[in-house]
């Protein structure tokens, strides 16, 4: 491994790129805007955009037919409008005229050759994601789709296979992102690592392991609110400081201009126990925090032989035997939400505060353990809760709870890909896990608890079975009325949490830290990273 002093020099040799001399380089400092990931970018190309390291980049690099706001509505994007049909199968897109790739020669023997975005590319880029030559981990967002074609250069139309409302959500993911057919037609064109975009950013510089340049697109076609051409930034530079903790030692010293994300390794550091700055960054740094789209949960193996977690007694009196407020406050330090309404999370528009699941209520929770040994004499039950390192404060948390309501529960710590196995076939009867949206819509959370996603062909972990759980899901399908499904979704959440089949822990919190000199990032429950507002004033 490369030492921190590498990494750090290889950074500030990064700015180089923007200008002749130290002199200039300091007076657009400015313009370029810094940051470290701590985890590698794998590929650049959109088809490939499954881990949010990607995802972050093709999101600078890469348009789509439509995007989300930040409130998570769907907004025209290379689309300027589309319409769907009666039925709900069939949805037809209008696309910009105005719209151009990245400059490249692969359009014609100059460098600085493009040519503008048509439907053609648009059919073009969903045949990527359908092919098994090419092996994209996105092609799942097709998979209710019956055909799609280029009705002409200016309309694309899909046709579903059934209905599906939440289908404008997947085509805001980064899986669907234009490209252009030219750099596949190229010998040796290696898009992974020399991508070509319509985005506010265009490709300069990747070594990778080390840094990664994009450089502000001059012919992107997005202006703001005062007709000003986006993006405002010059230049964003990224390293690969594998460890979070000298990341974020980067970032106190100002040297970067943007962490994400809480780490135990400084999260006491930069707040109190309450979750606000602590007094000695107040003056530099700005918090922005909001919903993010993760629940984290534990979850029970409904078709296993661990009779204990068999009984929903044990089941629902373990949901009401902890205080998951003192859960955040003591251990996430204030970053999050608890999770007492059930799995679907705040900040999704069907989530309903008003509905309840389980709160403390330690009195309940030794009735329902007590009625279990009184009903099946075993006087002391034992349970296992696997987990990995990352959340053995918690579990421990957990453990001592639960013990004063009658329950032993030993903590089993496996490394997360361990764990990951052993949930997906069914070796563990008790678990920690989350679930993060790919895309806005409660559907995604309810899918865990549909009986034909049964693991591991799907994302139904627990192998939860319940008829009027499924009649409900898939009346959800053919419910184009958004309060209607809505509905639909909270008698569905309601049913999980009457059964029990996991145990709700909180609902996280994005938590994003800048330079007092940043403007306009913003945030958003799906924790995507939009630098095309972003300003950067002097110091």
């Amino acid at each position: 491994m490369k030492s921190i002093i590498y990494y750090i020099s290889i950074f500030w040799i990064t700015l180089t790129l923007y200008s002749c001399g130290k002199k200039a380089e300091e007076n657009r400092d400015h313009e370029v805007f810094r940051f470290n990931q701590d985890a590698n970018v794998s590929s650049l190309d959109p088809a490939f955009a499954k881990s949010q390291d990607n995802i972050w980049m093709c999101n600078q690099l890469y348009n789509g037919l439509v995007q989300l706001d930040d409130s998570l509505n769907i907004k025209p994007d290379l689309a300027k409008s589309w319409t769907i049909s009666e039925d709900g199968k069939t949805y037809s897109f209008n696309l910009r005229k105005d719209v151009y790739f990245h400059k490249n020669g692969i359009f014609a023997s100059s460098k600085d050759s493009t040519r503008t975005v048509n439907a053609p590319d648009f059919e073009y880029s969903f045949n990527r994601l359908l092919d098994e030559k090419i092996a994209s981990p996105g092609g799942w967002i097709m998979q209710n789709v019956e055909n799609f074609k280029a009705k002409n250069d200016s309309v694309f139309e899909i046709q579903l296979k059934k209905p599906f409302p939440a289908f404008l959500g997947l085509l805001s993911m980064k899986y669907a992102s234009v490209v252009p057919k030219e750099a596949f037609a190229v010998s040796g064109y290696d898009f992974r690592i020399k991508p070509i975009g319509t985005g506010p950013f265009q490709f300069k510089l990747w070594e990778e392991n080390v840094k990664l340049v994009l450089r502000k697109n001059p012919l992107y076609f997005e202006k703001d609110e005062n007709g000003q051409q986006l993006p405002y930034l010059e230049a964003v530079a990224v390293t690969f400081l594998p460890d979070k903790q000298s990341g974020f030692l980067l970032f106190a010293q100002g040297k970067i201009d943007f962490v994400s994300g809480l780490h135990p390794s400084y999260k006491d550091e930069i707040l109190t126990q309450s979750g606000q700055l602590q007094e000695k960054y107040k003056n530099d740094v700005t918090m922005i925090t909001g919903p993010y789209l993760n629940t984290e949960y534990l979850g029970f193996r409904m078709d296993g032989k661990d009779k204990v977690v068999l009984d929903k007694r044990i089941r629902q009196a373990m949901n009401y035997g902890f205080d998951r407020q003192k859960l955040v406050t003591y251990l996430r330090n204030g970053m999050g939400t608890p999770a007492i309404n059930g799995m679907i999370p705040a900040g999704l528009p069907s989530f309903d505060a008003s509905k309840k699941g389980y709160d403390y209520d330690i009195q309940k929770a030794r009735e329902l353990v007590a009625a279990y040994k009184k009903a099946t004499g075993d006087s002391n039950p034992k349970i296992a809760l696997s987990t990995n390192a990352t959340y053995l404060d918690i579990s421990e948390y957990l453990q001592r709870e639960w013990k004063k309501i009658g329950l032993d529960v030993a903590i089993d710590v496996n490394p997360p890909a361990t764990l990951r196995q052993a949930i997906a076939t069914g070796k563990v009867s008790f678990f920690r896990a989350s679930w993060i949206a790919d895309y806005p819509d409660a559907e995604n959370y309810l899918s865990l608890f549909y009986s034909k996603n049964f693991a591991p062909n799907g994302p139904n972990y627990t192998h939860f079975k319940n008829a009027e759980f499924d009649k409900l899901y898939e009346q959800a399908f053919l419910e184009t009325d958004n309060a209607k499904r809505f509905e639909l979704y909270q008698k569905m959440d309601a049913l999980v949490i009457k059964e029990a089949p996991v145990i709700p822990l909180f609902y996280d919190k994005v938590a994003r830290f800048t330079r007092k000199n940043v403007t306009g990032l913003g945030i958003n429950p799906l924790n995507m990273l939009d630098l095309r507002r972003v300003k950067k004033s002097k110091v």
